[in-house]
C-alpha cells in the first residue's frame, strides 16, 4: 500500500502550490482520477504483459508519453505512431486487451 501511495506523488499529487484552496483541491482530485485510470489500465490493459506490475511513472513514460499523429474522421480515429516506437507490440497488446 505504501508503494501505491508513493505512486500518486508521481502524478503530481504532491504539488499543491496554487494560490487558492479550491485550485489545490481540484488539482488533487485530477491527480486521484489519473491514478485510478492508470491503475485500471494496469489491471485490465496490461494484464499478462511485461508492464503488468510496473509503477505508474514507468507506464506513463513507456506507454502514454509518446508522440503520434491523430486524424479524426466521421466514423474513425486514426493514430499513426512512428515506426521507430520501441513499444509498438506492447501498445497493440494493451489495445487488444482493452477492446475485449
Amino acid at each position: 500500500m505504501e508503494n501505491r501511495i508513493k505512486e500518486q506523488f508521481s502524478l503530481f499529487a504532491d504539488r499543491v502550490s496554487a494560490e487558492t484552496m479550491r485550485a489545490n483541491q481540484m488539482r488533487l482530485y485530477l491527480s486521484a482520477m489519473a491514478y485510478i485510470l492508470v491503475s485500471g489500465l494496469r489491471r485490465l490493459g496490461l494484464k499478462g504483459t511485461a508492464l503488468a506490475q510496473a509503477q505508474v511513472s514507468t507506464i506513463h513514460t513507456k506507454l502514454l508519453k509518446i508522440g503520434a499523429q491523430i486524424r479524426v474522421t466521421v466514423s474513425k480515429v486514426w493514430v499513426s505512431m512512428s515506426s521507430s516506437y520501441p513499444w509498438q507490440d506492447l501498445y497493440q497488446q494493451v489495445w487488444t486487451n482493452l477492446r475485449h
